[in-house]
């Protein structure tokens, strides 16, 4: 069989090729005698009919999946031959029979060739910060104001109680949307209202009312009251003074502490921020690589691979609206939206095959299995975790390809010029401090 090949882009090539007739021929009437057996033409008995008969009844089906069978197996040992990485799947166009020979068309995209740029040169930063006593004091903290109780005051709200109010906003005696309601509860100056209507609040009592004005601030997210003022009348139903738990032995047991030990809850807390910490630099620092990598090593995507990514990243959103409790035949999804996510995802893909082809990164099973134990430290009986992971070889895919990454991630750092960047607790948290 002979094939011509013909570059038609960057990336697109289309290949022309012939089929012999005597072939397809050979292998149709091989397939009809196997259809034969277990024909049922009305008149005969199963396998007993005449084979003109069986070919006009399935001669037009089985010449088309012999005829599509060829086409796939003439393209493969001709893209084999022509040593051809296929990126997605051609498009097959039959072309006019010559002499005895059936003649077609595939146009497809190839494999870019990967070549990783220089990274001695490319500062790249790597986000350090050692968890102290500071950070976990502040962890507590954060869990001790997750489980505060508020207890009903008859007194003024403070800074830190819990008001419920009604209340009604106008502006030039009209209503506007969103600018009235009943029973609405809030913390009182914890910044959950604007400023005005905090300060409006505070002070107040149960069964107070007041009318103030208040100004929208030009950029309020609301346009149609942004740069406007209001005046709002507000009634208190309710104030709340907040019970924030002690840290003792009844708060580590809430905790999980069966004995109530502080020291215990401490230690806990400690390793859990530490294990967070750990993911989240570990995130960080993947970013930044994988961004430089991107940097020195541009190439150009096959449209076909950016078009299987768009596809599963619109299904992953749909599953995600679903379990929001949203239909998502009621929200569009068009795939401009996703293109630039499946187009940097795809040039990662190949970027990082070729560094652990190249470097030979490929994870070590040990490196899978510390994977696998740090993720089951978490839950209450990690021995049954490790044992799930290696229940099922498609299990261990995903520490597998984390371990990948992790080699990836410090090769890099070992070739760039690797600055230390110290981060802050908060920030690396997305916390307020």
């Amino acid at each position: 069989m002979q094939a011509q090949l013909e570059t038609l882009g960057q990336l697109e090539r289309r290949l022309d090729f012939a089929i012999p007739s005597a072939d397809i021929e050979t292998a149709v009437d091989a397939r009809l005698k196997k259809v034969a057996r277990n024909a049922r033409i009305q008149g005969f008995r199963p396998g007993k009919a005449p084979m003109k008969l069986v070919a006009a009844n399935y001669g037009m089906q089985v010449r088309e999946e012999v005829l599509g069978e060829q086409v796939q197996s003439a393209f493969a040992k001709a893209v084999q031959a022509q040593a051809l990485r296929v990126a997605g799947f051609p498009r097959f166009e039959g072309k006019p029979a010559e002499g005895d020979a059936f003649n077609f068309s595939a146009t497809f995209e190839v494999y870019p060739e990967v070549v990783v740029g220089d990274l001695s040169g490319k500062e790249i930063e790597r986000p350090v910060l050692a968890v102290t006593d500071a950070e976990v004091d502040k962890t507590i903290e954060i869990l001790r104001k997750q489980r505060t109780r508020f207890d009903r005051v008859e007194r003024a709200a403070e800074k830190g109680d819990r008001v419920i109010v009604d209340f009604k906003g106008t502006i030039d005696g009209v209503a506007f949307a969103g600018g009235s309601s009943e029973n609405y509860a809030f913390q009182a100056g914890e910044g959950q209202m604007l400023p005005e209507f905090d300060s409006a609040v505070l002070g107040m009592k149960e069964g107070d009312s007041k009318t103030f004005d208040l100004s929208f601030p030009a950029e309020y997210q609301g346009k149609e009251v942004a740069g406007k003022t209001a005046q709002f009348e507000v009634s208190v139903k309710n104030v709340a003074g907040a019970q924030v738990p002690e840290l003792d032995s009844e708060f580590a047991k809430l905790l999980g502490i069966a004995d109530g030990d502080v020291a215990k809850l401490r230690a806990e807390i400690r390793k859990n921020v530490e294990r967070e910490v750990k993911r989240r630099l570990t995130a960080r620092a993947k970013e930044a690589v994988m961004q430089a990598l991107l940097e020195v090593s541009p190439i150009e995507v096959p449209r076909a691979l950016i078009g299987q990514e768009i596809g599963r990243l619109v299904e992953n959103a749909k599953q995600e609206m679903q379990q929001r409790g949203f239909d998502p035949k009621d929200m569009p999804f068009p795939q401009e939206l996703f293109e630039e996510q499946a187009k940097r995802r795809v040039s990662l893909g190949l970027i990082l095959a070729e560094v652990v082809r190249a470097n030979g990164l490929q994870a070590k099973p040990e490196q899978i299995t510390a994977i696998v134990e740090e993720f089951a430290e978490s839950y209450e009986h990690p021995e049954d975790v490790v044992k799930w992971y290696y229940a099922s070889r498609d299990r261990l895919e995903g520490p597998e390809a984390l371990a990948l990454e992790d080699n990836v991630v410090e090769f890099v750092f070992a070739k760039a010029k690797t600055v230390e960047k110290q981060l802050a607790f908060d920030e690396l948290m997305g916390q307020q401090a």
